[in-house]
């Protein structure tokens, strides 16, 4: 993600920077890419992916849980809660199945816009706009830093009612801002714009079931000139305040409504997990 100007007169210029590709500096995007055995990531992506797997040898696999997550969460809210618009934030790089991919299975109309800021997400944009006739699938080059921006712009206007259920799509995202940036306050103009009878999902890591190995890696990232928050249970449940959870709560990333029973180590994966609906 590409922090913002202060300076509104150099705002479009920030956008269009943020719209070059830097291979020379890592991002979250193309190092989750890496730790999916993707091949849109560069050296620089490598070599951070690879500094947190010295720290954490397990990351792989709590990338792909992640995934899994949002194939999940697709099925629950679609086929389960009866919603048929989603709006992702932080997209990352496509991987299929991609989130609308899931959803248009289950319910062919279902309208999903995607939102990120890496230029690699922007070049693979046309993979994530591949829909079903009934729905319809976009993709918006933007930041979550400007959350104002995202809730205003013509084409997620044009996708979504927001007189209808919205899904709100936030996964291993809010990590990559600093509480000084109060992420709160960012995700809570996405949910304000959202109608009652709307879903938000988050996932975010924690380094309340391994704080060394986690505290390790953050530093890793901090070194590389990267942001890396993990957040403990009461922070993460912050980004909930005012909805009403869906069941299990906010637990390990693995154990919610998982496919197969219960995990045999629910905090292998080091990410709190949770969806709530507004009233």
């Amino acid at each position: 993600m590409t922090v913002p100007s202060s300076n509104p007169a150099t705002a479009d210029q920030q956008r269009t920077k943020s719209s070059t590709i830097d291979n020379g500096v890592p991002h979250s995007a193309r190092i989750y890419d890496y730790w999916l055995g993707g091949k849109d990531n560069f050296a620089a992506d490598r070599a951070v992916a690879e500094a947190l797997i010295s720290a954490i040898p397990t990351l792989r696999s709590m990338a792909a849980e992640n995934r899994r997550f949002v194939h999940r969460v697709a099925r629950y809210l679609v086929g389960q809660a009866g919603v048929r618009q989603f709006l992702d934030v932080g997209t990352g790089i496509p991987t299929r199945p991609n989130l609308h991919e899931v959803a248009q299975q289950i319910a062919p109309e279902t309208r999903v816009v995607y939102v990120d800021n890496d230029p690699i997400v922007l070049a693979h944009a046309r993979a994530l706009m591949i829909s079903t006739e009934q729905g319809r699938s976009e993709y918006i080059h933007a930041d979550l830093r400007e959350p104002e921006l995202i809730v205003n712009h013509r084409k997620l206007r044009e996708v979504l009612d927001l007189n209808q259920p919205v899904a709100l799509t936030i996964v291993a995202t809010l990590m990559l801002l600093e509480d000084a940036e109060d992420p709160w306050r960012k995700i809570r103009v996405l949910m304000d714009a959202l109608p009652s009878g709307s879903y938000v999902a988050i996932t975010h890591p924690t380094g309340d079931f391994n704080p060394d190995a986690v505290k390790t890696a953050v530093d890793a990232a901090v070194d590389s000139g990267m942001t890396l928050v993990a957040r403990s249970h009461d922070e993460v449940a912050r980004f909930f305040e005012g909805w009403e959870l869906v069941e299990p709560g906010i637990v390990p990333v693995a154990a919610w409504q998982p496919d197969d029973g219960p995990p045999a180590d629910p905090h292998a994966a080091y990410y709190w997990a949770g969806i709530a609906r507004k009233p």
